[in-house]
C-alpha cells in the first residue's frame, strides 16, 4: 500500500510537502504513512483516492486497476 502512494505521487512530481498539505498533515506524518511507520486513516485515504483519480481498494492493494469507481447513485 505505502508503495503505491509513493508512486502516485512520484508520478506526478509532487513532494511528500505537497501532498501533506492536500491532507492537512505535516511533512512528518506523511512521510510516515509512505513508510508504513503510521496507519493511514481512512479519512486520508477518501482524500488520496480522489486526488489521484484512483480507488481506495487500489490504494490497499485489493486490485490493481487504478480506474476510480463510479459515483453511487443517490436513491
Amino acid at each position: 500500500m505505502y508503495e503505491r502512494i509513493r508512486n502516485l505521487r512520484e508520478d506526478k512530481d509532487y513532494t511528500q510537502k505537497h501532498i501533506a498539505d492536500e491532507l492537512k498533515v505535516s511533512q512528518k506524518t506523511y512521510s510516515d504513512y509512505e513508510l508504513g511507520k503510521l496507519n493511514i486513516p481512512i479519512s486520508a485515504l477518501k482524500i488520496l483516492a480522489r486526488y489521484f483519480d484512483t480507488s481506495i481498494d487500489y490504494l490497499v492493494g485489493l486490485t490493481d486497476r487504478r480506474e476510480p469507481y463510479p459515483p453511487a447513485k443517490e436513491k
